[in-house]
């Protein structure tokens, strides 16, 4: 009986490894969903209650991330829609996020108010721990992650090993499979893929090329300039524009 069960076991084996294919290019379409009423009443609440009845609930937009195991580029594809008579302005949107997982370099277009700066520096630097949770994203079994970044930005991550590119939506990298879901509280959003793409032809991953050349701790301190006469909303705001 132990025999049979072994001739058994070595004959599904397999099997079993051909059900799971492991695709080092990919595409990624996210929807990034932005809940603007808890953000803004975030940042300035004294003013989000006067003002409320004027904002979305919140706003989608549309993006699309392409890569492999060496580098990856990441950029809107639909600006998220506002309805008349509504207002809000977006934060971040525009960025086109080119990184080289190689060299452990990104390099960020990053227009913010007249400005439009051109990031370039190390890739962030961002603290794991895989937890033993799991969802499904765009058919894919992912396992949760929760990440630190700049200290104390807490970033909820499903990954997934099937597809073995490094990489997430904006800046967001460092798990062992590609990032299908984000989640970061501290700016009351999210990015979740509603489509992949394995194998996906890897044309036009390359970085941008027009802004102000800069490095992220630059960056900082010149929109904190332009955000010093803005009170607890531009204070609140900044950590919009670094993820």
């Amino acid at each position: 009986m132990r025999i049979l069960f072994f001739i058994l076991a070595a004959l599904s084996a397999p099997s079993l490894r051909a059900q799971t294919t492991f695709f080092s290019t990919v595409q990624v379409e996210y929807e990034k969903t932005v809940s603007v009423h808890q953000l803004m009443k975030a940042v300035e609440p004294e003013w989000f209650e006067s003002s409320k009845e004027h904002m979305p609930a919140e706003t989608k937009s549309y993006f699309l991330f392409t890569g492999d195991t060496a580098q990856s580029v990441y950029r809107q594809t639909k600006e998220a829609v506002i309805p008349p008579g509504m207002w809000f302005n977006p934060v971040a949107d525009n960025n086109v996020v080119y990184n080289n997982y190689r060299t452990g370099r990104t390099i960020t277009q990053k227009p913010v108010f007249e400005t439009t700066f051109l990031v370039d520096d190390s890739l962030l630097n961002i603290k794991w721990k895989i937890t033993g949770d799991t969802r499904n994203i765009a058919g894919y079994e992912c396992r949760k992650a929760i990440g630190i970044v700049f200290d104390s930005v807490a970033i909820f991550a499903f990954y997934t090993d099937e597809l073995m590119v490094a990489g997430g939506p904006e800046g967001i990298h460092g798990l062992p499979g590609m990032i299908l879901g984000v989640g970061i509280p501290r700016l009351h959003t999210t990015w979740f893929a509603t489509r992949v793409t394995p194998n996906a032809p890897m044309n036009k991953v390359a970085p941008e090329k027009k802004g102000k050349s800069i490095n992220r701790r630059d960056m900082i301190d010149a929109i904190n300039k332009v955000m010093k006469d803005w009170g607890g909303y531009g204070k609140n705001l900044v950590m919009n524009y670094l993820i």
